[in-house]
């Protein structure tokens, strides 16, 4: 039977939890109970896969609301938990020797130019001069009497 790819599993959960930040209560004014994450993990990607709202995460799946589980995403990224859990699990797909490498792609926006690369030179224009702009106009009737 498949389960749910929003369903976080016993083994992946120890992974995620040693890299969650600890919040602790209030001892004074404590205020309500907080989600636990592992709930608030599983709103997150039931978000993730489905492509609804947040505000239309339905509270019967017991994941919270879904602005909660988007302040926990915030959270969670603002700690860099994402690049910490993408790190550990590259490094043990890589370690069994798991990793297939003949379908990786490299992606400008995340690989840097080296300092110092040789500059592009500038394309020419090959159109005499450019065209009037039909959006606005730089005559000065245009400026003085916008009605007109």
């Amino acid at each position: 039977m498949a389960t749910a790819p929003w369903i976080v599993s016993d083994p992946l959960w120890e992974r995620v939890e040693l890299l969650l930040p600890r919040k602790e209560r209030r001892l004074r004014y404590p205020g309500r109970k907080r989600l636990p994450d592992r709930l608030a993990l599983q709103g997150i990607l039931f978000v993730l896969c489905t492509g609804i709202a947040w505000r239309a995460l339905p509270r019967e799946l017991g994941f919270g609301s879904g602005v909660t589980c988007w302040r926990r995403l915030e959270e969670w990224t603002q700690a860099g938990v994402w690049e910490r859990l993408h790190a550990l699990l590259l490094a043990e797909l890589r370690a069994a020797d798991r990793l297939d490498w003949s379908r990786a792609v490299v992606d400008s926006a995340h690989v840097q130019a080296k300092k110092g690369a040789p500059r592009r030179d500038r394309v020419r224009s090959i159109v005499a001069a450019p065209a009037r702009s039909t959006i606005s106009s730089s005559t000065l009737a245009a400026h003085l009497w916008p009605g007109v």
